[in-house]
């Protein structure tokens, strides 16, 4: 069977500042929280490996934009490191504002476009130390900031994005372990998370001020709850769990408001966050262009089995189970289901209840470890990531055959790059990273098999 996707089909891969840029302390850059979590405690991060080079694009940008170029791609999605443009006494870092505007205008000599997002997991220190995302007055910093941004890209750049999963930071940072400041309490997370949704309204707005004539909206990672059965408890917990950590980004973006029923659960929980009525009026007005929708695996849920006792912290795992599914398929490597027809499922939810907004799949994925063993005179055999990107593929073609608004699909990511706490253990690029041998790029089968599907714009 022939998959054909429309000609104007964005292909390409995402990244991010803090996982490829490397360049850490050079030319008056500031300290991110990852990079003062690394100084404090590097025994978090696999293998000790830190921040401090990542991949190295901060040095090898035009050789990797060359590559992108002969191996296909129309478009690249990356981030400017906040803590790297805005110093800590609020002035503009010169050397950054070179640097970002060389890599715009190789990738638009090289006709690739860039897609640009603000802020990707990376609060700078500076800011950490007044609260983060828990204090109001960062929401300012950051209206700021995308504000620059749009003043000193936006001419060439036309595709802006505001956040990137911003769940994960609330999950990681303030429900769990996994992101600094690693704090578990449940009503900090929701002043996190209604804070960053505030800021990507308020970017939005400074965005439209400017008149740029290009687009702005929000990537989400959209991991659909599948029930275990269609039991009660097991469709409640299911309705839970996309409410909390899909639909609280997701509604508020694209209709404006956030759902009557999470905010009903919220002071159930006393955990309402401190508001206004004027942000509540800035949200209901300044809704997104488009979405970009990261997709790694689905989620499983049950209603709760395990008894939720008194002293635990609340987490949104307090309202329901994961659930197990025998028989699924999956990456070893990562423990992660692989489940194609979610990229259809969510798609069509986008759709039906989303206004069919446009939108594209901005991160799909497979992370390997031990990628070495996969050589072949010299390059990774990665026929498993050929396969995970096709099937996944079938799926986003049936459902823009179904009249869904899909616009594009990136990969995560174009070279194998650091990985937050789990440094290079797992590997996603097309590109293979030698982080022993310079930072040597060498493409593998994936992304020639890629190209030619690029070429083709299909398979």
């Amino acid at each position: 069977m022939n998959y054909k996707f429309p000609i104007e089909f964005w292909w390409g891969s995402a990244s991010s500042a803090t996982q490829m840029e490397g360049a850490y302390n050079v030319d008056e850059k500031e300290q991110n929280i990852w990079d003062y979590w690394y100084e404090i405690a590097p025994d978090k991060f696999h293998n000790n490996i830190g921040p401090k080079d990542t991949s190295n694009f901060y040095y090898k940008y035009k050789e990797d934009i060359a590559l992108m170029k002969e191996l296909g791609h129309n478009s690249f999605r990356f981030s400017i490191s906040w803590s790297r443009l805005i110093k800590a006494d609020n002035s503009v870092n010169q050397k950054a504002v070179d640097f970002y505007n060389d890599v715009i205008n190789t990738m638009i000599e090289n006709n690739i476009e860039p897609f640009i997002n603000l802020f990707h997991f990376d609060m700078p220190m500076y800011l950490q130390e007044i609260g983060g995302w828990e204090n109001r007055e960062v929401v300012t910093h950051y209206q700021n900031y995308a504000r620059i941004c749009f003043e000193l890209f936006g001419d060439r750049v036309k595709k802006w994005f505001t956040h990137n999963e911003p769940i994960v930071p609330v999950e990681f940072g303030y429900l769990g372990v996994h992101h600094y400041p690693a704090i578990v309490d449940f009503k900090r997370a929701v002043q996190v998370g209604y804070h960053m949704m505030l800021s990507s309204a308020l970017a939005i707005s400074e965005y439209r001020k400017l008149n740029l004539g290009g687009e702005i909206g929000i990537i989400i990672n959209l991991t659909p709850s599948y029930p275990r059965s269609n039991r009660k408890e097991d469709l409640e917990a299911s309705n839970i769990a996309d409410l909390i950590l899909n639909r609280s980004f997701l509604d508020p973006s694209v209709h404006g408001e956030f759902p009557m029923e999470l905010i009903e659960f919220v002071k159930q929980q006393n955990l309402m966050p401190i508001y206004t009525k004027e942000d509540i009026e800035i949200i209901k007005n300044n809704t997104v262009d488009l979405i970009g929708v990261n997709y790694y695996q689905p989620r499983r849920v049950k209603g709760k089995e395990s008894i939720v006792k008194a002293d635990d912290s609340l987490t949104p795992e307090s309202f329901f189970d994961f659930y197990d599914m025998p028989g699924k398929k999956i990456n070893p490597h990562r423990g992660w289901e692989i489940y194609e027809k979610g990229i259809y499922d969510l798609s069509i939810n986008i759709r039906d209840n989303y206004k069919n907004i446009p939108f594209f799949i901005s991160e799909n994925g497979m992370g390997v470890e031990g990628e070495d063993k996969f050589k072949v005179n010299g390059r990774i055999e990665d026929d498993y990531r050929i396969e995970f990107i096709r099937e996944h593929l079938k799926y986003a073609n049936k459902a823009l055959n179904e009249g869904c608004n899909l616009k594009g699909y990136h990969l995560w990511t174009f070279m194998d790059n650091w990985s937050w706490l789990n440094a290079y253990k797992n590997r996603y690029g097309f590109v293979e990273v030698d982080i022993n041998n310079e930072f040597k790029r060498i493409p593998k089968k994936s992304a020639y098999w890629f190209k030619e599907l690029i070429l083709n714009n299909g398979f």
